[in-house]
């Protein structure tokens, strides 16, 4: 998720276990051990723009990093509190303890993001993803940042088990609307007399009403939104692109190029939902993510050059939208 909720839950798994006199230094220990697996962030390389996003959410994000994690943030943190504090309030191990606690969940619920992460390297390198929460969402982190703020304030740490009880349900509300969710993508499909041979349903930015809902059936990516309601089921018709076959589409660029590799590397980032943008002759996007649910307007992508077959492909980001898309989409999150 965004930065400021990987630091909150780790401030709120910190605070669960302090002493009250220990809730306000573990709460900032905790906030900053949260943060420390998304400096992977910083590994980029101007020559190779895509060497960022396979390595972001990677390694520092893998379940069997998180006691090396939380040793490098109680690394730092040690000559720091002992030149602020007079009397350093905290032992080594006691520190550590609060770093491991901070840094554990910052893996897991960004798999809970339609992102994914690591989870599992070296052992598995696949992105594991459940799509149970969008990346921003308002609600989860407003109460996560109040029972924070609480916690620190009235040193007590009880206040930092109801916010970490009150995310554990809004997880499992993800878990109930993404079921909901798929069967109706399904039903959608199933209506089209499509065949789907691969399905991603995720929710929208910031809430987990509307649904984006991507499948590929034979050589079409088809783009739709779904809103499973209490009383009643709305689906948003959307649209389709041609999927990009790089054996089919990009005949014209040698197998043995530097872009070529590009292309491949980007499909399986992408996990081959890859498209040519509509109106755009040279930037592939990965259809999966866009700004509006119903529209095929990618988030990101890679520009084709062929006049620079053996230099790498500039990867950019796309978050333009209109008005109207921005009324089109709160009109769906009401229902309309």
């Amino acid at each position: 998720m965004d930065v400021l909720t990987q630091g909150l839950l780790g401030a709120a798994l910190s605070q669960s276990i302090a002493h009250k006199k220990e809730t306000r230094i573990a709460t900032g220990v905790g906030f900053f051990a949260g943060l420390i697996a998304d400096a992977d962030i910083l590994i980029s390389s101007p020559s190779d723009p895509l060497l960022n996003i396979e390595l972001h959410r990677h390694f520092s994000h893998s379940i069997f990093f998180i006691p090396f994690g939380a040793l490098i943030a109680a690394l730092i943190l040690w000559p720091v509190l002992k030149r602020f504090f007079n009397t350093n309030p905290l032992t080594f191990k006691r520190l550590y303890v609060f770093c491991l606690l901070g840094y554990s969940l910052s893996g897991f619920i960004d798999s809970c993001t339609s992102y994914g992460t690591h989870l599992l390297w070296p052992l598995n390198d696949e992105r594991i993803t459940f799509h149970l929460i969008s990346i921003i969402d308002p609600i989860f982190t407003g109460v996560l940042m109040i029972a924070v703020i609480k916690a620190w304030r009235n040193h007590r740490p009880r206040i930092a088990h109801i916010g970490l009880l009150f995310c554990g349900c809004y997880l499992l509300l993800g878990v109930f609307q993404l079921n909901r969710a798929t069967d109706l993508a399904m039903e959608l499909a199933s209506s089209r007399q499509h065949d789907v041979e691969q399905l991603v349903v995720k929710p929208s930015l910031a809430n987990l009403l509307v649904w984006r809902s991507t499948y590929i059936s034979g050589e079409t990516i088809y783009v739709d939104a779904v809103r499973p309601g209490i009383t009643e089921n709305k689906i948003y018709t959307g649209s389709s692109v041609p999927l990009f076959i790089p054996e089919r589409d990009a005949i014209d660029i040698p197998k043995d190029s530097v872009l070529y590799a590009d292309i491949l590397r980007f499909e399986k980032f992408s996990d081959g939902f890859i498209a040519m943008e509509p109106g755009k002759d040279d930037l592939l996007g990965d259809v999966r993510y866009s700004m509006t649910p119903i529209k095929i307007a990618t988030l990101w992508g890679i520009t084709l050059d062929k006049s620079k077959l053996n230099k790498h492909a500039y990867y950019g980001f796309y978050r333009a939208t209109s008005p109207d898309d921005r009324k089109n989409y709160t009109s769906m999150i009401f229902g309309n």
